[in-house]
């Protein structure tokens, strides 16, 4: 049963990659979600700016990149090198996003909202997972600010309460009787 518990402890036994380099790799993958996420807000809260939904969406937009720009700052402490091809990738894929069918020709579908309020709220709850992730390492890693890593998980949490709550109206919009 110790060696079990002790294979799972070691990353990438035999692969030469070592937990640094593995952590690298997560938060770019992370820092690649996180700018697609931001620019998806973006788009989302200038699309919706004089709807009841605006004035949030706004707020969570710019949350948003103020969280992207906190990750950047964790990476840069940490000393992970910015992976620019992913986060240059990722931006491409958000754009690309936008092209999806949404049951009209021209113009902007009750369900384009609906579908991109999920994709964010998606979107938030993987930050939250890296943030969590990352106040677990601050326990032994003391680059890490832990107080700061509550703030941004909470932070996240509001974020999805925020973003459930108008996803739910969306539904009512989106689907109601002609």
């Amino acid at each position: 049963m110790k060696d079990q518990a002790h294979a799972h402890a070691v990353p990438a036994v035999g692969t030469g990659t070592t937990g640094a380099d593995l952590l690298g790799i997560y938060l770019n993958d992370h820092l690649a979600g996180a700018t697609a996420g931001t620019e998806r807000a973006r788009s989302l809260a200038g699309a919706l700016q004089g709807s009841p939904s605006g004035p949030a969406l706004r707020t969570v937009a710019q949350e948003i990149g103020e969280d992207r720009a906190s990750l950047l700052a964790i990476m840069d402490m940490l000393g992970v090198p910015v992976r620019h091809y992913k986060v240059s990738l990722a931006w491409a894929a958000e754009r690309v996003g936008r092209l999806k069918s949404n049951g009209r020709l021209v113009g902007r579908s009750p369900l384009t909202s609906l579908v991109e309020l999920e994709f964010l709220r998606l979107a938030v709850q993987g930050k939250a997972a890296a943030w969590q992730t990352l106040r677990r390492l601050a326990d032994t890693d003391g680059r890490l600010d832990a107080r700061l890593l509550d703030e941004l998980l909470e932070r996240a949490e509001r974020q999805q309460a925020t973003l459930e709550e108008l996803r739910l109206g969306q539904v009512t919009e989106t689907f109601r009787p002609s």
